[in-house]
């Protein structure tokens, strides 16, 4: 099957978006929750450590998810691929 110009651009964009996705769900995960250890002050009654890990990563995370299915809903919409509601 050949694959118009059209549909490199949707998966161009469809890659792009999920790198740099993953990057921020690497960051949040990986990076600041190794660094949020350092972090001694007292949010909401408890450490910000514990609150970063426990809170913040997951909200970060239905954002992540929120933006994505938006974001490939308008894309789909945009290359003619959107499914019939």
């Amino acid at each position: 099957m050949q694959l118009s110009e059209r549909h490199h651009q949707y998966w161009r964009a469809n890659l792009r978006i999920t790198g740099i996705l993953l990057f921020v769900w690497f960051f949040v995960t990986f990076v600041i929750g190794y660094f949020a250890r350092d972090l001694n002050f007292s949010f909401f009654g408890w450490p910000f450590s514990f609150w970063v890990a426990a809170q913040g990563a997951l909200i970060v995370y239905v954002i992540i998810i929120g933006f994505y299915a938006r974001y490939m809903n308008r894309l789909d919409q945009q290359h003619g691929v959107a499914e019939e509601e």
